[in-house]
């Protein structure tokens, strides 16, 4: 399949998160020839108030990597960044200190904020943020409500069980703490943003990223309306594994997994999501060269899956439609 052999008017919906999901959106647009329709439905579990600001990180990664402006060494925020504003959060003893704020994100999160308290919906300030940006895909929160993921752990100093926000588990706590479940909170009245639905309904395929499939993919599929519409579309659903060898393409995808008791493995997270006939939401499943699973009722292909650069992300996203009969 090349690129000249797919319609222009291909559309497309890819569920994502944030460094992984926005990578493989990268390659993806890499593939299609203009204009095809390729609408992201991205995780908003992880959003934060910090400092009275709303920081949304993978809504962020996906602009600033589909932009050209991701510090490509961490995979997250902007390039050339500079840090003075946290460096004087610090010296007035700021509560909390473990989140850092770079100074040309910091814009990002003062714009997205004032939108907001104005009375903008998430999804018209993530529009309007775009056009500075130029991602050349459209960027679409799942919702425009709060819907984020806590995470119920133990506290060191009383020994009780407590909910934290999942940033402070992950950032803060690095995952390194006993840890017992995972909480949508307000994913259950939650509302899909306008054209969430709608993108899975009349897409052509829909495609999950290579993202965390606990804490990126699972709030997605947690906010009411979306997992029906997936049941429902007429549209292949096709995922590709972000676990190769048993580890985690990137991130502590593990330790998320570990938290639930499923394996760190392809085969076990394909069967997490499940296939349409089995009462899940895939119908195809793309793993790593290696690797093995079997997951009843869903197609099962090996490929590589390694995300060295556009182009050979291009190619798994190729792979991804070619399961999709696309």
């Amino acid at each position: 399949m090349s690129r000249s052999s797919l319609s222009s008017n291909l559309k497309i919906t890819v569920l994502v998160g944030g460094v992984g999901g926005a990578k493989f959106l990268v390659g993806l647009r890499e593939l299609l020839p203009e204009p095809s329709q390729i609408t992201a439905l991205v995780n908003v579990g992880d959003d934060i108030w910090l400092h009275g600001l709303r920081i949304c990180p993978d809504l962020d990664t996906c602009m600033y990597t589909l932009g050209g402006g991701v510090d490509k060494a961490r995979g997250w925020g902007q390039a050339d960044e500079s840090w003075t504003v946290g460096e004087e959060l610090a010296r007035y003893n700021a509560i909390p200190d473990w989140f850092s704020l770079g100074d040309r994100d910091i814009a990002t999160h003062l714009i997205r904020s004032q939108m907001l308290r104005a009375g903008y919906a998430l999804a018209d300030v993530t529009e309007a943020l775009c056009a500075r940006w130029k991602p050349g895909v459209r960027l679409l929160p799942v919702s425009n409500d709060r819907a984020e993921t806590h995470v119920v752990v133990t506290d060191a100093e009383t020994g009780n069980r407590q909910a934290i926000h999942f940033q402070e588990w992950w950032v803060r706590h690095r995952t390194n703490i006993p840890t017992h479940e995972f909480l949508n909170i307000g994913s259950d009245q939650a509302k899909p943003a306008p054209g969430v639905l709608t993108a899975i309904e009349e897409a052509d395929v829909v495609l999950f990223a290579p993202s965390n499939p606990i804490v990126s993919i699972d709030p997605i599929l947690a906010i009411p309306g979306v997992r029906g519409a997936l049941r429902k579309t007429t549209a292949k659903v096709v995922g590709l594994s972000p676990i190769i060898g048993g580890k985690p393409l990137r991130g502590m995808a593990d330790a998320c997994l570990d938290v639930l008791g499923i394996e760190t493995s392809a085969e076990a997270v394909g069967r997490h999501f499940g296939g349409r006939s089995e009462g899940g939401v895939l119908d195809g499943w793309l793993i790593h060269t290696g690797d093995t699973a079997e997951v009843l009722g869903v197609e099962v292909r090996s490929v590589p899956l390694l995300m060295t650069d556009p182009t050979t992300t291009a190619e798994m996203a190729r792979q991804a439609l070619d399961l999709a009969g696309i």
